[in-house]
């Protein structure tokens, strides 16, 4: 599943690309994904100029000319490919980079006045589109999220009171989508390695410096990530087709059994699973 830096490096991409564009048509080919598609939305939606394209943790919310606003979300397996008119084996922005696209799995086509088709492609289906009002923010599912990692609200005093008498590992607190947004288990895993912490350490045993370190962590590696164009996982691609560079500055996720780099530590990465995701830590290092 795409994380908060993938989805930032694709709304830049649909930003360049189709903002200011007017939607001509919307063929729905299938709308059995995660949840139903509207089966309206070719009619309200026909005719809008895209204003912006904005993200909210791993969400996509296309902006129009009127209240209504498209939250898309890619689940595990969602693509978004730009295909132009008189070439249509190009696409140029999907991070799951592919010139010949499974047709079966062409869920939703949006044709735009600039030439330009956007396909949504999802083989498992667990992605969807939703329409929402101008107070989206306040809507399912956004208004069940926690603050964004950049934003001045995931602060120490913040952290302090969501953790207060709960009793989980760190690795589970920041996958859980109502402390931060966003974060899934790559960047968690990352994260959790420049802070020096042990993903199996209980929230209730953290001092006041790990929870800066957590702070000053998570915006270093996304913003890392971001800038490296993302992580490249089997056929995971940034938007132009070519690979995301980020997972080759990987400290830990998936270099089990691998010597740890940290400077004067000889460790062994090792990997476990906590709640069925895999986890990669240094037992040296990370405590």
């Amino acid at each position: 599943m795409p994380e908060l830096p993938e989805v930032e490096i694709l709304k830049k991409s649909l930003n360049k690309n189709i903002k200011l564009a007017k939607i001509t048509k919307i063929k729905i080919n299938n709308r059995n994904l995660r949840y139903k598609v509207p089966a309206n939305l070719n009619k309200i939606l026909t005719g809008q100029i895209i204003k912006n394209i904005s993200r909210v943790a791993k969400y996509l919310i296309f902006h129009f000319t009127f209240e209504k606003k498209l939250l898309i979300h890619l689940g595990m397996s969602g693509t978004i490919h730009l295909i132009r008119k008189k070439n249509k084996k190009s696409t140029n922005a999907s991070f799951y980079h592919s010139s010949n696209l499974p047709k079966k799995h062409n869920h939703i086509e949006i044709k735009f006045n600039n030439k330009l088709k956007l396909i949504y492609n999802d083989p498992r289906r667990f992605g969807y589109f939703r329409l929402l009002t101008k107070n989206f923010i306040n809507e399912s599912p956004l208004n069940n999220l926690g603050p964004e990692p950049f934003s001045l609200s995931f602060n120490f005093f913040y952290i302090k009171k969501f953790i207060k008498n709960k009793k989980i590992n760190i690795k589970n607190l920041l996958m859980n989508q109502k402390f931060v947004s966003g974060i899934g288990n790559i960047y968690a895993n990352e994260i959790l390695f420049y802070c020096h912490l042990n993903p199996l350490k209980s929230i209730a045993k953290l001092n006041d410096k790990n929870i800066f370190e957590i702070i000053k962590n998570t915006k270093i590696v996304l913003k890392r990530a971001i800038f490296f164009g993302g992580s490249s996982i089997k056929n995971f691609k940034k938007t132009n087709g070519g690979i995301g560079n980020f997972q080759q500055k990987f400290k830990v996720y998936g270099k089990q059994n691998s010597s740890c780099d940290r400077i004067k530590c000889n460790g062994v990465l090792k990997k476990i699973i906590i709640g069925n995701r895999a986890t990669f830590f240094c037992p040296e290092c990370q405590k």
